[in-house]
């Protein structure tokens, strides 16, 4: 179970501006001085489109390293049954980055060093993509990253190369109103309190629930802070209490989201809904709170319920290909990186030729039909009219609420929550 939480610390909230250290130092090493020797200007003149990346299949992110890998492998295969890109077959080339910044950047290197590498997959959570982020960056190489949501951060790098096919916070903070006008209006709560760790990331998420929300009609009551890995939230759910607040909105870590909720149930508060954003995001929440985490929401970029544009085929290549029972559902993490994948398909094949700058524009240019909805780029590499899809926890599994859909796993959103 240690393993499984500590993986989660930085899904789609482990991201943007946060680094080991809780710091805003997550571009994880742009100012060192390792060099770029095996960097390559052109595509590749094998006859192959290499596609190079590191995932955390060990480290403290590890639990979702497998998920990662596994909606990028389907991608591949899927490409390849396709025709390849451009006519070229596609090959991944994967390390394992332990879950730190600095594998990442000697892993991607490698790959760089020792191929002709077209284009560049992220790993899990802002910490580790950023670090990707320097080196494509430097290197010159497009870059796809998912599993991060920092907003700002793409215009205070400057991102010339990286896009982001995930929501940022603004998409996450839209979908969370989104989830909200779902209830009818008779019932509708009105009143949110808004907690957030003290890490940037976490803030830029208040900032932007606050002013979503208030622009939406909605009252914020109380804001409070507290520490990532916090162990007492006795003081705010008190004061949360004591606002009136029917709605509490968190980005807690997996371990602090945990205990947050375990603190809540044994309170004598009861919010109506409760999103925890990151620490509900993936299976694991499920695996240390079982009911007591019932009805909580999340929005990991993807969730099982929504159709169209590949789910069916992704579903069943998956079972398929890992022997998965017919009623179990996906993991959210397999869909948000096979996304990523039919982006790159979509760009390339789009694109005029294979050479990285004409790619990295057509990536930047066009619009996208995935498995977690349409979508295009802006020109700092963030989404732009991203539908941020909504979960919420239901019967013990992960449950899309918002879009509507006519998937088997979609429910209606659970409000007041038990």
């Amino acid at each position: 179970m240690t393993t499984g939480l500590a993986g989660l610390a930085g899904c789609s909230g482990g991201s943007g501006s946060e680094s080991d250290t809780e710091s805003d130092s997550g571009s994880g090493g742009d100012s060192e001085t390792d060099s770029d020797s095996g960097t390559v200007t052109g595509s590749s003149s094998s006859g192959t489109y290499t596609i190079g990346a590191t995932i955390p299949e060990t480290g403290v992110f590890s639990s979702l390293g497998q998920d990662l890998k596994r909606g990028y492998e389907m991608g591949v295969q899927r490409i390849n049954d396709n025709g390849g890109l451009h006519g070229q077959e596609v090959e991944l080339i994967v390390r394992d980055d332990e879950s730190t910044p600095k594998k990442v950047r000697e892993g991607l290197q490698s790959i760089i060093s020792n191929n002709d590498v077209d284009m560049l997959w992220g790993s899990f959570a802002g910490v580790l993509n950023l670090a990707a982020a320097a080196v494509a960056e430097r290197s010159e190489i497009p870059f796809l990253k998912i599993a991060s949501s920092g907003d700002k951060v793409h215009e205070q790098q400057g991102f010339e190369w990286t896009s982001t096919p995930f929501p940022v916070s603004t998409d996450h903070t839209r979908g969370t109103k989104n989830a909200l006008d779902l209830i009818p209006e008779s019932e509708r709560p009105s009143k949110v309190a808004i907690w957030a760790p003290n890490t940037n990331w976490s803030i830029e998420m208040a900032d932007m629930w606050e002013q979503t929300l208030t622009d939406g009609g909605y009252e914020v009551v109380f804001r409070g802070k507290h520490q990532l890995h916090s162990k007492d939230f006795t003081t705010l759910i008190s004061e949360t209490q004591s606002a009136g607040a029917e709605v509490l909105l968190d980005t807690p870590a997996p371990d602090g989201g945990i205990t947050a909720m375990q603190q809540i149930n044994n309170s004598d508060y009861s919010p109506k809904l409760i999103q925890f954003t990151r620490a509900a995001d993936t299976s694991s929440w499920w695996s240390a709170m079982g009911e007591a985490g019932e009805h909580v929401l999340m929005s990991p970029g993807w969730v099982p319920g929504l159709t169209g544009n590949g789910n069916e085929q992704m579903i069943q290549t998956y079972r398929d290909t890992y022997d998965i029972a017919s009623g179990e559902l996906l993991p959210v993490m397999v869909g948000a990186s096979y996304n990523l994948t039919q982006v790159a398909e979509q760009a390339v094949n789009a694109a005029e030729a294979t050479d990285r700058a004409t790619v990295r524009d057509a990536i930047r240019s066009g619009t996208y039909e995935t498995v977690s909805g349409s979508f295009g780029f802006d020109d700092y590499g963030r989404p732009t009219d991203f539908t941020t899809p909504m979960g919420q926890w239901i019967d013990g599994n992960q449950h899309l609420v918002s879009p509507e859909t006519d998937g088997e796993a979609f429910r209606e959103m659970v409000y007041p929550m038990s």
